[in-house]
């Protein structure tokens, strides 16, 4: 509705199961050529993808479930590897960031066991070439570190990256590269599922654009308050966060929901759904 559309660096939606159709990777690898597995564990998504050198090969989506064992792990990897025609030893390096701490056992286990290799998990003790400007660094999400490595490499500072996940999450980069903070919403699909679990007759709805803002009727009129309502919000904070900052950012979106916010915002420059898998091979790089 804001008359401009925003740089599309995936014209598919990040939230279906397979970004690519299945193919054969092994006829993609130049011989002799390692390979790297990266994983984003989300709180609902798990992102992962295989690179040879800066080139992704196939990238993948699976749903999080926070008691999932290391054998299922190593299923699940073992039938994606399978699809594609990916045998496991083909894999030489693995790197992980996960915002879920009862699964790293079992990633690290998966990876072990199966993949033969130690992975190299996203924290502040490894290298990312950023300089973290939070009062405790700590406390920052993993994957929040990732997509600020990842725009600071590909876009001009400053930037604001927003992540469309569980959490809608603002990770505001300065002119001199420094990650400096951001923000963090209750995201779409939890703000959804409270309107029908907190109703008593709100129904649950699908997360599409309605025709118009103005809903004549109640699903309607519910979608119009989260996508237009939602999109309100991103660009309000965006235009909050460039008076601070004195300057006017590059805003970069990514994450399984971004699709449905940024053709409405006026701020959204671009979508890059691969984001956060460009900035755990960035940070793997560094680190090795």
């Amino acid at each position: 509705m804001n008359g401009t559309s925003p740089e599309i660096a995936s014209t598919q939606p990040f939230a279906l199961s397979r970004s690519k159709p299945v193919v054969s990777v092994s006829n993609q690898v130049n011989g002799g050529n390692s390979m790297l597995l990266v994983m984003d564990v989300g709180n609902t998504n798990i992102a992962l993808g295989l690179y040879e050198g800066e080139n992704l090969l196939i990238d993948w989506r699976a749903v999080t479930r926070q008691d999932q064992t290391a054998d299922e792990f190593g299923i699940l990897i073992k039938e994606l590897f399978f699809l594609n025609e990916i045998q496991f030893q083909d894999v030489t390096g693995i790197i992980f960031s996960c915002v879920v701490p009862p699964l790293l056992p079992a990633l690290e286990d998966m990876c072990r066991r199966y993949l033969r290799s130690q992975p190299m998990i996203v924290s502040p003790a490894l290298k990312t070439g950023i300089s973290i400007q939070y009062d405790n660094p700590g406390e920052v999400g993993a994957d929040r570190i990732v997509n600020a490595v990842a725009a600071l490499a590909k876009y001009p500072p400053p930037i604001i990256a927003v992540d469309f996940g569980t959490a809608t999450t603002f990770d505001v980069i300065s002119k001199k590269g420094e990650y400096l903070g951001g923000v963090i919403c209750p995201g779409i699909s939890i703000s959804a599922e409270a309107l029908y679990q907190r109703t008593a007759k709100l129904p649950r709805i699908e997360l599409i654009r309605p025709k118009a803002v103005i809903g004549k009727n109640t699903v309607q009129s519910m979608q119009s308050g989260l996508i237009y309502g939602y999109t309100a919000l991103v660009d309000g904070l965006i235009d909050r966060m460039s008076d601070e900052l004195e300057a006017d950012p590059y805003v970069v979106a990514t994450g399984g929901l971004a699709y449905l916010i940024a053709p409405e915002s006026r701020r959204i420059k671009s979508v890059n759904t691969r984001l956060t898998l460009e900035g755990l091979r960035l940070i793997y790089e560094m680190n090795i």
